[in-house]
């Protein structure tokens, strides 16, 4: 018993290990993701969840209504899951500075915070997140990369206990 006890420390201890991104590191375009420009308007998404052993757990579509006044950007998601069940999540993001955000969304435990660096955007909080059999208490790290005028790219780490969990891919595409 003592040995599957450390075996399963090292595993964790292993995926802590597992490189996350840096708002610091290098660009690799020249494009400037301003998400109040990118989510004013309507925004397919599909993705999914993956445990940390890579298993697929759920898959989903969300089709997003953003408006930006000036000062607030508020995004309606309306999530539809593989399995039929839907979720409607509906944010308000303030920008509090040339490259800096806090937001708010039903479930988010105090502010979410994020930061835009060139095409990248890091966006990080505590939710307490639906799933089938309740509720789960996590925090996310949401990194977004634009890809082209009309596509954002998403992969967001999620930790309980700061320990890694899983991750979701999101692909956003801007409808025109």
């Amino acid at each position: 018993m003592r040995i599957l006890v450390i075996v399963w420390m090292l595993a964790v201890g292993l995926a802590g290990c597992t490189g996350k991104p840096s708002i610091d590191d290098p660009k690799l375009s020249d494009r400037v993701l301003k998400i109040e420009e990118f989510f004013d308007g309507h925004v397919l998404a599909t993705g999914q969840f993956q445990d940390t052993f890579g298993t697929v757990r759920r898959r989903f579509d969300v089709d997003i209504k953003g408006t930006w006044d000036g000062t607030t950007l508020t995004l309606v998601e309306d999530f539809v899951y593989e399995d039929g069940s839907e979720e409607q999540r509906i944010w308000r993001m303030s920008k509090t500075g040339q490259n800096t955000w806090t937001g708010k969304a039903d479930g988010v435990l105090g502010n979410a915070k994020g930061r835009s660096d060139g095409d990248t955007f890091n966006w990080a909080y505590k939710i307490d997140l639906p799933v089938p059999d309740g509720t789960l208490r996590v925090a996310f790290d949401d990194w977004l990369w634009q890809l082209s005028d009309t596509r954002v790219y998403n992969r967001g780490y999620m930790k309980k206990y700061g320990v890694d969990i899983g991750e979701v891919q999101i692909t956003f595409d801007k409808v025109r």
